[in-house]
């Protein structure tokens, strides 16, 4: 999330009674304001609307999760949509990432996935091996292309993933899970892969992933799941490359020295 469309009390005051307004500063797809410290403002950059209402209907439908919950969804600012949606407490999780907080992401993933299971979404698959392979090709990047060669996996249409459950997607308040957001790249896909963008970014070592994958489901294993990690990987590598974003932390043989 961040600002890119800037705004002002008197752009709010005909749709939302505000009395402060907070700009963020992380995230890099859509503009976001805090307003009075309970709402948080999403307006959407040069988004499809037919995106933004299929997520206000996965939010509703998995409102019994701790997702946002949408409180208003009619408002249109400088020519693009916006949403209020009700904070939750807490911050993300900036640097130490305790077992706690795996556990109950991979506990969250695991409880979304048996809601969103074979249901159909607008998007379909946007992590999938023809998207990436016209990707890499983009970046005329032999390493990207050498890796991309190498693994041999067959990715699964299980029902809507997030697709970018990182870090800064979710909060925590005294080390309780208390929302999960930014669902714009929701889509139809592998829930494997889902979970190896989890472990991509809140994981550092083997004894990490463990504990996330036990808590999603005690039946993965550990050398199943590595070609997940690395597709994701390089997924999310590329991405980064062709938006000028640095990506070494996220490399695979650089990140999971101990899974080499």
């Amino acid at each position: 999330m961040g600002v890119k469309t800037k705004l002002f009390y008197e752009d709010i005051k005909p749709f939302f009674d505000i009395k402060s307004l907070q700009e963020t500063k992380n995230g890099e797809s859509h503009t976001v304001y805090i307003l009075d410290n309970d709402y948080i403002l999403k307006i959407y950059e040069e988004e499809n609307l037919f995106n933004i209402d299929a997520e206000i209907e996965l939010l509703n439908y998995t409102k019994k999760l701790c997702v946002p919950k949408v409180i208003k969804d009619d408002i249109f600012i400088k020519g693009k949509r916006g949403l209020v949606f009700s904070k939750a407490k807490g911050e993300s999780v900036v640097e130490f990432v305790k077992s706690t907080h795996l556990e109950q992401i991979g506990q969250f993933l695991n409880s979304f996935h048996k809601m969103t299971k074979n249901k159909k979404h607008d998007n379909l698959s946007a992590f999938g091996k023809s998207q990436l392979k016209v990707m890499i090709e983009k970046t005329c990047n032999k390493a990207f292309k050498d890796e991309f060669d190498c693994l041999k996996i067959e990715l699964k249409n299980d029902g809507i993933i997030h697709g970018d459950l990182f870090l800064d997607n979710a909060t925590f308040c005294g080390d309780k899970l208390t929302c999960v957001f930014d669902f714009s790249d929701a889509c139809e896909g592998d829930f494997i892969f889902d979970l190896a963008v989890v472990a991509l970014s809140w994981c550092s070592n083997k004894e990490e992933i463990n504990i996330l994958l036990k808590a999603y489901d005690k039946e993965i294993k550990l050398d199943d799941f590595i070609i997940y990690l690395r597709y994701a990987s390089l997924y999310y590598c590329v991405k980064r490359h062709l938006t000028n974003r640095d990506y070494d932390n996220i490399i695979f043989k650089n990140k999971f020295i101990d899974l080499i």
